[in-house]
């Protein structure tokens, strides 16, 4: 069955069941059927082609954007920078907003969302400004106490990294990848079907993150993959960026602060290594390998507790837990825990940042339910005032033959 646009849809529906009134003047209804004009016919008529139009303009403007998007993805590559990525979602969301909301509507609501994690992103230098010592070793005592003295992230790469890239590895390095886009895809996603939603998501996203930086700042650091470069004699002093970590994990002697890999599959590297971008090679992504480990770099590579990756993922499963059918229940949470997975067995975090990250989202969906009421409360009334300013405003500035006419 063929469904059709909401639009057009809605425009049918208000003709057959929601008569216009007549003016004074007009002829009765039945006047039709003697030849006298059927006014209410005429209205809904035009209704009904306005929508078309509005119909066909917004997917002339879908068909726009999709290019846009395979051009900017042909010539600069995905848009990992979440600027550009924001960018390209709000230009979606204009489209999808032609003839059905306020285009202004998503400047509105995406500008302060973009501009808190701008802030965001400017505060995690905080983390460096300070400069408090990172932690080499917590992690890693944590999760060898857990685990009766196993790194689970050595093990992992001991049982399961081979020479050649296995096919379930193109599933880790786009899980990992896909924290870069999901957050931002579910956003839209809620904007465009749940406003409400859409506005408990975001303060749960925004102050997941913020309360991720607290982390980072009074307690920077090391994931896996540099622990596995460094020795406790180079990260003696509690270093954030010493020459170890942009050193060769196979010139560290004896595994350096994770030990040793006591065994490993034929031909795969007898050592840890940082694989999250592995599974791109063998599908000739080689751009956005790229792309993502300049990211890498540029970040604060001392930020592993909490995991944000498994945070956000998990608060997005948890979040959208009561809102999605039954059936798509396991997809959310099976990506909750492919990710955890994926972390650990890449050498991006401990299971113990993992447990932080989790604990964190638990923390803040169970926080900010107070904040919701608040603004339930508040909201109107910020809405009502904004109004009324607008409406004194616009009195202000109409020109006094205006006002005449309308007295």
């Amino acid at each position: 069955m063929t469904q059709l646009d909401p639009d057009v849809e809605r425009a049918k529906t208000a003709g057959a069941t929601t008569p216009v009134p007549a003016a004074r003047g007009d002829a009765a209804p039945g006047d039709a059927a003697m030849g006298g004009p059927a006014p209410d016919v005429a209205v809904d008529d035009e209704g009904s082609e306005r929508q078309r139009k509005l119909v066909r303009i917004r997917r002339s403007c879908y068909a726009a954007w999709a290019v846009v998007v395979v051009l900017w993805l042909t010539f600069f590559g995905f848009p990992f920078d979440r600027n550009r990525l924001l960018i390209l979602i709000c230009l979606g969301l204009l489209t999808v907003s032609i003839g059905r909301r306020p285009l202004l509507g998503v400047i509105r609501d995406w500008l302060p969302f973009a501009l808190l994690l701008a802030a965001y992103d400017l505060s995690r230098y905080l983390a460096i400004i300070i400069g408090l010592p990172t932690h080499w070793h917590l992690a890693v005592d944590v999760d060898k106490w857990m685990f009766g003295g196993v790194v689970p992230t050595v093990w992992l790469q001991e049982q399961l990294k081979t020479a050649e890239i296995p096919w379930w590895e193109i599933i880790t390095s786009t899980v990992y990848m896909s924290f870069f886009l999901i957050p931002y895809v579910v956003a839209a996603f809620l904007w465009v079907r749940d406003r409400v939603s859409w506005r408990k998501y975001v303060i749960r996203f925004v102050a997941i993150s913020f309360a991720a930086l607290i982390g980072y700042i009074f307690v920077p650091a090391a994931p896996p993959w540099a622990a596995a470069r460094c020795t406790a004699e180079q990260v003696v002093d509690g270093p954030s960026n010493p020459d170890c970590m942009f050193s060769d994990p196979a010139d560290t002697p004896d595994g350096g602060l994770l030990g040793p890999m006591t065994t490993h599959q034929p031909g795969a590297e007898p050592y840890v290594e940082r694989i999250s971008t592995r599974g791109w090679d063998a599908t000739h992504l080689m751009a956005a390998r790229k792309v993502v480990e300049s990211g890498q770099k540029n970040s604060n590579m001392v930020a592993a507790i909490p995991s944000l990756h498994a945070g956000l993922t998990a608060l997005i499963a948890m979040f959208m837990w009561p809102r999605v059918r039954k059936r798509w229940r396991p997809l959310w949470a099976g990506y909750a825990l492919t990710m955890a997975f994926a972390l650990v067995y890449t050498a991006e975090h401990y299971v113990f940042d993992i447990l932080i990250g989790w604990a964190l989202a638990v923390a803040v969906l169970r926080l900010c339910p107070p904040v919701d009421r608040w603004w339930d409360r508040t909201g109107p009334k910020v809405y009502a005032r904004l109004g009324a300013w607008r409406a004194r405003r616009a009195a202000a500035g109409r020109p006094e033959h205006v006002e005449e006419e309308h007295r």
